[in-house]
């Protein structure tokens, strides 16, 4: 898996919105679809913010973030 920022979509970018609605107020009307856009990449940085996520750019989903995310939704 690769590093996901603001303009990327595909199957990846799914994904990582379906776990983010599984955190609690972090992506509260998100949708499960569509592209890393501005309200999927402010969700990645609260995300990054609200647990102390300090190893990838605010709102880029890198290593650090994907573990810590995968971490806390478990394994699909």
């Amino acid at each position: 898996p690769g590093t996901l920022r603001q303009g990327d979509s595909g199957p990846e970018v799914t994904e990582l919105r379906r776990r983010l609605l599984r955190i609690p107020d972090v992506f509260r009307d998100g949708s499960a679809t569509g592209a890393y856009d501005p309200e999927l990449t402010s969700a990645v940085a609260r995300f990054q913010l609200w647990y102390g996520i300090r190893g990838d750019e605010d709102g880029v989903y890198g290593d650090d973030t994907r573990r810590a995310l995968e971490s806390r939704t478990g394994t699909e």
